[in-house]
C-alpha cells in the first residue's frame, strides 16, 4: 500500500490549512491594533506617532485626562495606552514647587546604558523611553516640570526605538510648555 510519489497524506494537507486560516486571523489582529484614537495622550500625540509601539492586537485602551495642564492643585497626569490590556505607552508629568529637583533612580542593568537628551534643563534616553525635567519660571508662576514616556518596543525593528523616543519626547516638551504655562 504505497503512496503515489508527490501526494500529501490527509492529515499533512489539513495541517497546511488551518495554519493558513491561523495566518489570516494573525493579519487581521494586526491590523486591527491601529484602532488608537487620532489624537491621544494629552491631545499630543497622533495616531501613526505611536503606532510603531502598539504591537498587535484588538481593543485598545487609552486612560487619562484630556491634557497636561497642571496646576498647584493638579500637580500630575498620566496617559495610558493598552492593547488588549498590555501596557504600550504610558506617558506622564509632574510638576512640584520651585527648588525640589527630581530623583531618578539608576537604570535597570539589563537595559543599555542610558544617554543624556538635549532637550529641556535635564533629559536622559533609553531604548524603552526618555525623561525630561525643566525648570519653568513665570510672571505669576515658577515651578519645576518632569515629563516622561516610555513604551514598548519589542514589536520595533532593534536600534530604532531611542531616535522614535527622541522625536516623541520633542513634541511632547512643545506641547507640555504651552498646557502647563512653563515660563508664562
Amino acid at each position: 500500500m504505497g503512496r503515489a510519489s508527490g501526494t500529501a497524506p490527509p492529515l499533512l494537507a489539513g495541517t497546511l490549512i488551518v495554519a493558513t486560516a491561523l495566518a489570516g486571523c494573525a493579519e487581521e489582529k494586526k491590523a486591527a491594533a491601529p484602532q488608537l484614537p487620532e489624537r491621544t495622550c494629552f491631545g499630543v500625540f497622533t495616531r501613526a506617532d505611536l503606532e510603531p509601539l502598539m504591537g498587535d492586537g484588538e481593543t485598545v485602551t487609552v486612560s487619562g485626562p484630556a491634557d497636561a495642564r497642571l496646576t498647584a492643585q493638579r500637580r500630575a497626569a498620566t496617559c495610558n495606552v493598552d492593547v488588549d490590556g498590555r501596557g504600550r505607552v504610558l506617558v506622564s508629568a509632574t510638576r512640584q514647587p520651585l527648588g525640589q529637583s527630581f530623583f531618578w533612580p539608576p537604570t535597570d542593568q539589563s537595559e543599555a546604558a542610558p544617554q543624556p537628551l538635549a532637550l529641556g534643563d535635564k533629559g536622559i534616553l533609553w531604548d524603552t523611553g526618555a525623561r525630561v525635567a525643566l525648570t519653568c519660571k513665570g510672571a505669576e508662576d515658577s515651578f519645576e516640570l518632569e515629563l516622561s514616556l516610555s513604551g514598548s518596543v519589542e514589536h520595533m525593528k532593534p536600534g530604532t526605538s531611542r531616535e522614535l523616543f527622541t522625536s516623541l519626547m520633542a513634541k511632547y516638551l512643545k506641547s507640555a510648555r504651552q498646557q502647563t504655562r512653563c515660563g508664562s
